[in-house]
């Protein structure tokens, strides 16, 4: 595989999450750790079905601690501390704070071997972000109860333990991707018990429900993490951190066709922020391309 192919197939995660939010709101009340459980289970699923007719790939849960560490620790620590955000601090301002991690992931990345950070890679990633935060702005209050402190922090902290995972990975590229089904099952057992222990059991009461968690699993808790992996490892990690600002514009862009959501000059000025960001640093893929 090369990376150009890697690269396009992490693209694919980033169009999935962007439909995380859209699927949410189709779930209706289901507490977020048993949403998650039952997500993640799906999402296990999903890897475990790739098994059929290649026996062997089972041989891939045999890994290290430290690969489950950074496995299990980056999927289930970055949503445990992404629904404490929710839970304590506004959206607008969790969700800004959260989207740090495709800028740390671009900054990260210079850390790993063979890998240069050039400008046009700060650029793309800046753009990104200014157009991110135009994105949230209107929803954003200047004032913080003290309350909300907890879930600020909470949101700040989820954005590196994605970014130190997604950079991780590269540096554990010899574990494969079938790995993450074991990820995923293990964050589905932990989000099972923590939602014993602080939530009470709501169960979907219509079809609609029952699909959208369905979908969620297949898509923005499945298929999605396995496609990130192939790009972190074997793609430009660079370019899928600068890209990975499109997902809350692409988010708001489902919201609205789904009637969630109304349009605006902020949304379509952020859009071509992101988007010029993203081709900026992508710039090297297309000169590849010629």
């Amino acid at each position: 595989m090369t990376p150009r192919t890697a690269t396009l197939i992490g693209l694919t995660a980033i169009l999935m999450w962007s439909l995380l939010a859209v699927l949410t709101v189709a779930t209706g009340k289901i507490p977020a750790f048993q949403l998650a459980a039952m997500t993640f289970a799906v999402g296990a699923l999903v890897g475990a079905l790739t098994w059929i007719g290649r026996p062997e790939a089972m041989r891939a849960l045999r890994q290290p601690s430290t690969a489950w560490l950074v496995g299990i620790g980056g999927l289930f620590g970055y949503h445990a501390l992404y629904f404490l955000a929710l839970r304590f601090a506004p959206p607008a301002e969790a969700g800004l704070l959260n989207y740090l991690w495709p800028l740390l992931i671009v900054v990260f990345s210079a850390v790993l071997p063979g890998e240069r950070l050039l400008p046009h890679h700060i650029i793309g990633a800046l753009l990104g972000l200014a157009g991110t935060v135009l994105l949230f702005v209107g929803n954003s209050s200047v004032d913080f109860a003290p309350g909300q402190l907890p879930g600020l922090i909470a949101a700040f902290v989820a954005a590196f333990v994605w970014a130190a995972y997604s950079v991780m990975s590269r540096k554990l590229k010899a574990v494969p991707t079938d790995a993450v089904a074991g990820f995923c099952a293990a964050t589905a057992l932990l989000a099972a018990a923590v939602h014993g222990l602080v939530e009470v059991t709501v169960w979907p009461d219509t079809t609609v429900q029952w699909l959208a968690i369905a979908a969620l699993g297949v898509g923005p808790v499945g298929a999605a993490f396995y496609a990130w992996d192939i790009g972190m490892k074997r793609g430009d990690i660079r370019v899928l951190g600068a890209a990975s600002y499109a997902t809350p514009l692409l988010s708001t862009a489902f919201l609205i066709l789904a009637g969630f959501a109304r349009p605006s000059a902020n949304i379509a000025i952020a859009a071509i922020l992101i988007a010029g960001g993203g081709l900026i640093a992508a710039k090297d893929m297309f000169a590849r391309r010629r």
